[in-house]
């Protein structure tokens, strides 16, 4: 993709005075990727084949988990989860940046806006603390293997995953009204493809000192226990492990917990790179958001899938009976 300089529109929003540059914004500009107009229908197919594979594979998975008796399990239930939330923050994205793509309008009302960062936070921050449950998970698993199905019950399971949700709708108010209780009076222009707060504080004519340092104070409060959780329980695996004498016991013991750690380190990652350490390119910064609301949700079925032999034992049965209908 060629990207072509593009100096981001300063609209000026005027009160009915005329002598202040405060009022009410009605919408927002999305400038999403500066690339050249022929280029359009190209990152329009990119956008919708990745949306495409998200859509099956999630659905897929989901599909699978619930109609399959043998996967009614609480390592399944977190990742009908998982995929239930990769699923539902793609689509708070992906939709919207789509239909901004095909009309050439690339706008977005102030509700619309909203309801976006509002899903966005919330599906991430549910995500983040749902993985930090299936760390757990895995580690009662192969620390505590006798006693997996009594600490492992599933009141405990629907409370941590009822928890998860509680706490990132929680940080979805809270980064809500922090971003959009600034003023918008510099400009309406965004320079992304969707509704996030860093860009959002770009246009601001309030002072974001605080909002900065609350926001980085509720990511730390967010990010940093669930970091915690799975670093702790990974410790404790890997000791578990490497003292389990047979070949073959290691490798069954480490592939149960190889397509959890790939998908911790995709999703950690791409976060880390853009509000830890974010690029001084903006479109830098895009790619690396397209890679966490995109691409790994479209990579993490395909990694528990393929890495797993009961997703492709249940697949195998649910293709076998549709063959034998016909």
């Amino acid at each position: 993709i060629l990207i072509v300089p593009c100096a981001p529109q300063q609209v000026s929003v005027m009160s009915d005075r005329g002598t202040d540059n405060h009022s009410e914004v009605t919408d927002f500009i999305l400038i999403g990727f500066r690339i050249r107009p022929e280029l359009h229908t190209l990152l329009f197919l990119l956008f919708l084949f990745l949306y495409s594979m998200i859509f099956l594979g999630n659905g897929g998975m989901i599909t699978l988990i619930l109609t399959d008796p043998r996967l009614n399990t609480p390592m399944y239930f977190f990742l009908g989860n998982l995929s239930f939330i990769d699923l539902s923050c793609s689509s708070a994205v992906a939709l919207k940046a789509m239909a901004n793509i095909l009309s050439m309008r690339n706008t977005i009302s102030f509700t619309g806006c909203v309801t976006q960062l509002f899903l966005f936070a919330l599906f991430m921050v549910t995500e983040g603390f749902v993985l930090s449950a299936m760390a757990y998970d895995r580690f009662i698993a192969i620390c505590s293997p006798l006693l997996y199905t009594l600490r492992m019950s599933r009141r405990l399971c629907t409370q941590l995953v009822l928890s998860s949700y509680l706490c990132g709708w929680v940080t979805a108010v809270l980064q809500v009204s922090m971003t959009f209780s600034m003023s918008f009076c510099a400009s309406r222009v965004i320079d992304d493809f969707y509704c996030d707060s860093h860009p959002m504080e770009k246009i601001s004519c309030s002072d974001v000192f605080f909002h900065k340092i609350i926001s980085l104070t509720l990511a730390g409060v967010i990010i940093f226990p669930t970091i915690v959780v799975i670093l702790v329980s990974y410790t404790y695996i890997v000791s578990a492990v490497l003292k389990i004498r047979s070949t073959e016991g290691r490798k069954k013991a480490f592939s149960t917990c190889s397509s959890h750690l790939g998908v911790v380190s995709l999703l950690y990652g791409t976060v880390f790179f853009v509000y830890v350490i974010p690029p001084n390119n903006p479109e830098l910064r895009k790619i690396a958001s397209v890679c966490y609301t995109l691409v790994t949700p479209m990579l993490n079925p395909l990694i528990y899938s393929l890495r797993n032999k009961d997703v492709k034992a249940a697949l195998q049965r649910i293709l076998g009976k549709k063959k034998a209908l016909f």
